[in-house]
């Protein structure tokens, strides 16, 4: 074991644990807990316990012939443990509801900020101990180095008093990690590197400017100050161990290909991608683009010939570009909320580029690259079908019902991601692109209306396929008013639209194929019904008016007659014969007349003077009168 070599990423290791376990947002409670927790299983798993009897047990030394990275792990899952805690006291201290408990909160805070450096002292000392034996690469032990240093430094420029130390400490770091970043194996471990100088170039001019300098907003010099005076002081044998970075860079770029991310562009400046996560998101997004075919854009006025293969094997490109595109743009749109929520300003590179437009160049390329396929499957839908010669009327319009409403939908998509793209701030700031893309969603949606036209026509339903082609025309008209004023290729600065191409001919394309339908439509209405509006002549039609007097009053026809000068003619009146009943009925009948006439009337009941007293009460009981 002694002569194994130990690979230990400290900086990488510290990288991944803080942005995973809640320091992403600033829990530093929860980043605490579960640097315990990792020490914990570490010391099993180590066997590097106190035991669990009534008797103590010491543990045994960590020497460099019995250690392997495990025991770095543990050291620095220690330190990390008590720095964490420190911050943690820190919050607290800071809360307005424990004013009495703030300064033993300080105190408490500031110890265990002293244990993690002594964590990463202990560490230190024991990765030196192992780079003297070959055991750790120069890569290793500098990061070692400047993770101790940056710890060493924030404590001290805590302390008003030590700020000169903390300088010295923190600048010695940003040389380390320039260096770092310029031997950098891969884009990832450059961004690393990146990421730090950008936390701590902040203190470096903080320190700077407590002390009085009067140039401390340019860091580089001053870093280049300090280097000449600690160098050695702080970083023992630090040319040495820079000489063999160098030499290990070299072998490794001999020996296995960098994984090296390429520049992004815009406007003709570089994009800065300063995150790791973002830069392994990204590398995935470069190796699915170079899986594309070189024949894989078609815009949309091309008709490229696709064979069913072809196209399956080109949707799947696209499908993994999407895929990788989409995780990166979720890795960028988490940091924006991390900055957002922290109230925190990230840095900024040279031209004041930002995450957030790190983020809207990556939904830029997104939605452009979704552009991309749904023209793909368009001209691989319109191209499976491309009419032949029609021998008459009837073949002309013998087309796969489900065609056009496909490409319909197509077109939808493609509209949605236009409106999506113009939105975002990158578009909105260049204005020859959003220019462009205002065109292209003119151009788009002539071709959806001429689409949805062409739906309409095997319904026989031509008034609503004629107008759709008006408005077809409308937007296309629209469209080339505003191509004309975009001037592509002049700078060369503009970013590409090269994702949907579209040029005057394809608009020609466009109006003479309008045209040509148009007339068909309207030969077709004219055999179909003469050009009438509706399906058949002869459906009933409601009244325009309604006589509403008429429904609802009864009108004096005669003397409506007389107004008119009319005399109204006498009409006789109708004697209603009466019916002839039987003898004996009509006999019952005379004489239940007489009795009802002679029928005397029946007097009215006389209202009895009530009785009352214990009588009437009886009475009522038993029905009966009581004298």
């Amino acid at each position: 074991m002694s002569d194994t070599v130990i690979s230990f990423r400290a900086l990488l290791l510290v990288n991944e644990q803080r942005n995973a376990y809640g320091l992403r947002y600033g829990d530093y409670t929860r980043y605490r807990k579960h640097c315990a927790n990792r020490t914990h299983r570490l010391r099993h798993s180590l066997k590097f316990t106190h035991g669990k009897g009534k008797e103590f047990k010491k543990l045994p030394p960590i020497t460099p012939e019995v250690v392997n990275c495990g025991h770095l792990q543990l050291l620095l899952f220690e330190a990390e443990r008590a720095w964490a805690h420190s911050h943690e006291l820190i919050s607290l201290s800071l809360d307005p509801t424990k004013v009495d408990k703030r300064s033993a909160f300080r105190r408490s805070a500031t110890s265990r900020f002293r244990r993690a450096i002594n964590w990463s002292t202990q560490l230190l000392s024991l990765a030196q101990s192992l780079y003297a034996s070959k055991r750790l690469s120069a890569e290793n032990i500098l990061e070692l180095t400047t993770y101790s240093l940056i710890l060493n430094g924030r404590f001290l420029r805590s302390r008003e008093e030590q700020l000169p130390d903390a300088l010295s400490q923190l600048g010695i770091a940003r040389y380390l990690l320039d260096n770092l970043c310029a031997q950098a194996t891969s884009s990832r471990d450059q961004a690393l590197a990146t990421s730090l100088i950008d936390e701590i170039g902040p203190e470096i001019r903080y320190c700077a400017h407590q002390l009085g300098s009067k140039k401390a907003y340019d860091v580089d010099g001053i870093v280049k100050e300090l280097v000449a005076i600690h160098k050695d002081k702080l970083v023992q044998d630090c040319d040495n161990i820079l000489d063999a970075l160098k030499g290990e860079a070299a072998g490794a770029a001999q020996g296995l290909p960098k994984q090296k991310l390429n520049t992004p562009m815009w406007e003709g400046k570089p994009v800065p991608v300063r995150n790791p996560e973002l830069v392994d998101a990204l590398l995935k997004v470069q190796e699915a683009e170079a899986k594309l075919s070189p024949g894989k854009k078609s815009s949309g006025g091309d008709k490229v010939q696709l064979g069913t293969n072809t196209t399956k094997r080109s949707v799947g490109a696209y499908d993994a570009v999407l895929s990788a595109l989409s995780d990166s743009e979720e890795v960028a749109r988490k940091q924006v909320e991390t900055q957002q929520l922290s109230g925190s300003t990230a840095a900024v590179s040279v031209g004041g580029r930002d995450i957030e437009f790190v983020h809207a160049f990556i939904v830029y390329q997104l939605l452009a690259r979704r552009t991309e396929r749904d023209h793909l499957l368009i001209n691989a839908l319109l191209s499976s079908h491309q009419p032949r010669m029609p021998r008459s009327s009837l073949e002309r319009g013998q087309v796969d019902g489900r065609l056009f409403p496909a490409v319909v939908k197509l077109l939808d998509t493609v509209l949605q991601n236009l409106a999506q793209m113009r939105t975002l701030s990158v578009v909105d700031e260049s204005p020859d692109l959003s220019s462009g893309v205002d065109g292209r969603i003119s151009f788009t949606k002539s071709r959806r209306c001429f689409f949805l036209a062409r739906c309409y026509a095997p319904l026989k339903r031509y008034a609503e396929a004629l107008a759709l082609v008006q408005r077809s025309q409308l937007h296309l008209r629209e469209a080339r008013s505003v191509i004309s004023t975009v001037s592509e290729g002049g700078s060369g600065l503009a970013p590409s639209t090269s994702f949907y191409p579209l040029a005057d001919s394809d608009c020609d394309t466009l109006d003479e194929e309008m045209l040509r339908v148009g007339s068909e439509l309207k030969r077709d209405w004219f055999s179909f019904n003469g050009g009438s509006p509706t399906p058949d002549n002869e459906s009933h039609k409601k009244p325009l008016f309604f006589d509403i007097a008429l429904n609802y009053v009864e009108l004096d026809m005669d003397q409506l007659q007389a107004r008119a000068g009319k005399v109204p003619t006498p009409t006789p009146a109708l004697i209603k014969p009466q019916p002839q009943l039987p003898l004996v009925q009509k006999g019952l009948a005379l004489k239940a007349k007489a009795e009802e006439i002679t029928r005397p009337a029946t007097p009215e009941p006389q209202a009895e003077t009530s009785r009352g007293g214990l009588s009437s009460l009886l009475g009522g009981w038993w029905g009966r009168k009581l004298s």
